[in-house]
């Protein structure tokens, strides 16, 4: 069969190799695909895999040959499910690729805030240090996790990850699930959403993207946190009412460290882009090489199966 990765470069920008593809069938790997190239590149292919490049219904009516779709990540929004599966197209995902890469960024932005690293580095490079009168100096107050309360919004294998971290920093952990959950490691307890919202110091988003959780960090929740709380997102960047945590943000009334935004790439005017008080990544969570490598093995088992008619990690039964 004719196999097409339509956006190969953010799995793969050079350092993994596609040979456990490319025995599989006739492969072809495009760094990225513009939508007017979709379906030129995907006509007489029976195997498509995509992370971001949309396969809407429209476009999947025009590709006749298709059998297959593997999204190269675990979100599926960029594939019309019910269109796929009217078309008899079976679609995969990648569950549970990376939640170790993901959980290790989240600390990665609450150290950043705690402990501001990159600011006294800048500093002793500015000769701060060296034209001290002591032999250290703080530019900032500096603060200890243990002891702190970490709330967590979704606990699934990421929120499970930042929770068992959270408790070898000697932190609480306040959990928060559509339903209650009893079986919690000694430390952790289930609670309301609006009691995680206004006991924790840290905040950390673990949800998926739905209609009823979209937006639902607005101002309402925001004013719930409490005074300098730091709200921590790797989830979906549509959780949150971007101009209404910059808001919080100008204010100094909250902190915050996300690795996703509501549009990506960015909207130049995105008011979170040049608010205080925040770190953003490029939505990079996902992507230490060690990750990549899993999700690309468990892309190619998901591949593998549909060809020996045992399909796995199926999202459009």
């Amino acid at each position: 069969m004719k196999i097409v990765i339509l956006d190969g470069e953010s799995l793969n920008p050079g350092d993994l190799s596609w040979q456990s593809l490319e025995k599989l069938g006739e492969f072809t790997c495009f760094a990225r695909t513009a939508s007017d190239d979709i379906i030129t590149r995907s006509q007489g292919v029976e195997i498509i895999l995509t992370n971001k490049t949309p396969l809407n219904a429209k476009t999947l009516a025009q590709l006749p040959a298709l059998k297959y779709i593997g999204v190269l990540a675990t979100g599926t929004n960029v594939v019309d499910l019910a269109a796929a599966k009217a078309c008899g197209i079976v679609v995969t995902n990648v569950p549970a690729y990376a939640p170790d890469a993901v959980a290790q960024m989240v600390f990665a932005h609450i150290l950043h805030h705690t402990q501001a690293v990159a600011a006294h580095h800048q500093a002793v490079v500015d000769g701060q240090w060296v034209n001290s009168k002591d032999f250290c100096f703080t530019l900032m107050p500096l603060q200890s996790l243990k002891g702190k309360t970490l709330g967590l919004i979704g606990y699934g294998d990421i929120g499970q990850q930042v929770g068992t971290l959270a408790l070898a920093f000697g932190m609480k952990v306040l959990v928060n699930t559509r339903s209650i959950i009893k079986d919690l490691p000694q430390g952790a307890r289930w609670v309301e959403r609006d009691t995680v919202l206004s006991e924790s110091d840290i905040i950390s988003l673990h949800c998926p993207l739905s209609p009823e959780t979209e937006q639902f960090i607005n101002q309402q929740t925001l004013a719930l946190m409490k005074p300098k709380a730091l709200l921590i997102n790797t989830a979906r960047g549509g959780l949150i009412d971007e101009a209404a945590l910059a808001a919080a943000l100008i204010q100094n009334r909250l902190f915050a460290g996300v690795d996703v935004l509501s549009t990506e790439p960015p909207c130049a005017d995105n008011p979170l882009l040049h608010a205080p008080n925040i770190s953003i990544s490029p939505h990079n969570a996902w992507a230490t090489k060690e990750a990549r490598q899993s999700l690309l093995d468990i892309a190619v088992a998901n591949v593998n199966g549909f060809l020996k008619g045992e399909v796995i990690n199926r999202v459009n039964l």
